[in-house]
């Protein structure tokens, strides 16, 4: 059998002492290496955002895993490629280290696809980004000197909830073909968000999906 190495990665502590991100990121793993008859040698983990160009810097785990995958002449195993990291750049840039790379997600995409992949991800985060900025911008500006009044409060609270609300329809809609893939042939709730969690897709409040949260967001969309 052929030997690989598993990396896992969560940007948050909460994340890493639920257990939940990394426990499920091995599991896609593991179920992907026992189907390709490959042995998951070593693992290795980081608690740390995959954002910044210099991220490797700052993921200890991430550097050892390259070194002993190097070594082993094998791949480095993610379950996702935003588990490397959130920039199309420093992806490009541990391609270079001559280290092959599988995505569970994306098995057969060689390094040309998962750069595409990198960058049409990243640009769609800067999108969503770029627009609740500009919610949250258009909120202030209509502010003006309000603040003093129960009226002005009330609109201050009115227009939070107007930013807060464009921003979850963009989060919503960033994950549309995931979510109408999950409900497809009239599933369950429950089986829809089970089917989210085992393809590794962040809920959208960055965690598992459940029924309830999932109908929210099916809500929002439309799609129920």
């Amino acid at each position: 059998m052929a030997s690989a190495v598993g990396y896992l990665r969560v940007s948050k502590q909460e994340q890493a002492n639920s257990g939940l991100g990394l426990g499920a990121q091995r599991q896609a793993i593991e179920n992907f290496a026992n189907a390709n008859k490959i042995t998951i040698t070593e693992w290795h983990q980081d608690i740390q955002t995959g954002k910044g160009a210099d991220a490797l810097s700052q993921r200890p785990g991430l550097r050892t895993a390259l070194t002993s995958a190097k070594r082993l002449k094998g791949p480095l195993i993610v379950s996702k490629l935003d588990r490397l990291a959130r920039n199309s750049h420093f992806i490009t840039g541990l391609m270079e280290r001559k280290v092959r790379f599988i995505v569970t997600m994306f098995p057969d995409a060689d390094a040309f696809m998962l750069q595409i992949y990198a960058a049409v991800a990243e640009k769609e985060r800067d999108f969503i980004s770029i627009r609740t900025k500009e919610a949250l911008a258009r909120s202030t500006k209509k502010l003006g000197m309000a603040g003093k009044t129960k009226i002005a409060q009330r609109s201050i609270h009115a227009l939070a909830m107007e930013g807060k609300q464009n921003a979850a329809m963009k989060r919503a809609e960033s994950k549309r073909a995931e979510i109408e893939f999950a409900l497809k042939d009239g599933a369950s709730l429950r089986k829809a968000a089970e089917t989210l969690n085992e393809r590794q897709v962040e809920s959208l409040a960055g965690g598992r999906w459940h029924a309830p949260s999932l109908l929210k967001a099916a809500r929002r969309l439309g799609l129920r």
